[in-house]
């Protein structure tokens, strides 16, 4: 069964396309990764599914129902939790939590043990106002607060933006346990490297999708050998690289540039090396 489906989705704010003639699906259980920067439409298409804004054109569905014509039923079955951090900071833990359990007419005793793991991290905190977490604790209220009404998807945008890297490895073995209860998930981020932590992903820039395929599909995708090249001043190796005609795409990465050449066959001193999803990411964006 498929949880989502869109069909030519677009959207545009004051004449600047959003989103571009978007279509995917999302099987039931499955953990999505939308990935890509930030201006990328990932936002824009996560409040569309979540039934917060309307489409200009295109159809969507979540667990079979319309977007437009059946929102009440989905906001009654989908979690959604935000980019932009928006529980009460000047709540505690537990107010905060026993308010949204409220506005879905149940318990934090009800659901408890759905969000026992989680939850169980953050509880010895519970009567500390929001406002003074820190930001790994203050994800796992949110992730609590959008489970508490045991939704069947859970949209997440960007949770790990700003989150230091323990937290963030926390956070996703949450997620792998909650896709073992059957919660299909959907989630946001930049990072290419949590979009190994995915069983399919799409690329998305300048609101469109550029391919969607499970990590290792898109890196097999990857048309050319690629190679690793290093010196110590970087805007000099960038600019001798992008000037030399057998050079096709060059792109900076940390303390080195990734290559491709238009003739392979020729001889040349570069380290080949494996390509990565960025490095696929960066080709389709070039």
């Amino acid at each position: 069964m498929k949880s989502v489906r869109v069909n030519n989705i677009s959207k545009a704010y004051k004449g600047k396309s959003a989103l571009k003639d978007i279509s995917f699906e999302v099987e039931k259980g499955e953990i999505f990764g939308i990935i890509g920067p930030d201006g990328a439409g990932k936002t824009t298409l996560f409040r569309i599914m979540t039934t917060l804004i309307l489409a200009d054109c295109g159809q969507a569905s979540v667990e079979g129902y319309d977007v437009v014509k059946d929102y009440k039923l989905i906001r009654e079955r989908v979690g959604y939790m935000p980019g932009r951090f928006s529980l009460y900071q000047d709540l505690t833990v537990i107010e905060n939590l026993d308010f949204f359990a409220s506005v879905f007419n149940t318990t934090v005793e009800e659901n408890y043990d759905l969000i026992k793991d989680i939850y169980q991290q953050i509880e010895p905190f519970k009567d500390r106002r929001v406002g003074a977490l820190s930001g790994g604790m203050k994800q796992k209220l949110a992730l609590s607060c959008a489970l508490i009404h045991k939704p069947s998807v859970l949209f997440l945008d960007e949770p790990t933006t700003g989150v230091d890297p323990v937290s963030r490895k926390e956070f996703w073995n949450m997620l792998k346990n909650l896709q073992t209860q059957g919660i299909t998930i959907i989630v946001s981020t930049p990072y290419m490297d949590e979009a190994n932590l995915c069983n399919r992903i799409a690329l998305i820039n300048n609101g469109q999708f550029l391919d969607i395929d499970s990590p290792d599909n898109i890196v097999k995708k990857f048309p050319k050998k690629l190679y690793s090249v290093e010196a110590d001043n970087m805007p000099s190796l960038l600019k001798t690289l992008r000037a030399n005609d057998n050079v096709e795409t060059c792109f900076s990465f940390g303390d080195s540039c990734h290559i491709t050449l238009n003739d392979e066959t020729k001889d040349n001193v570069y380290k080949e090396i494996q390509p990565s999803i960025e490095d696929y990411f960066m080709r389709l964006s070039k």
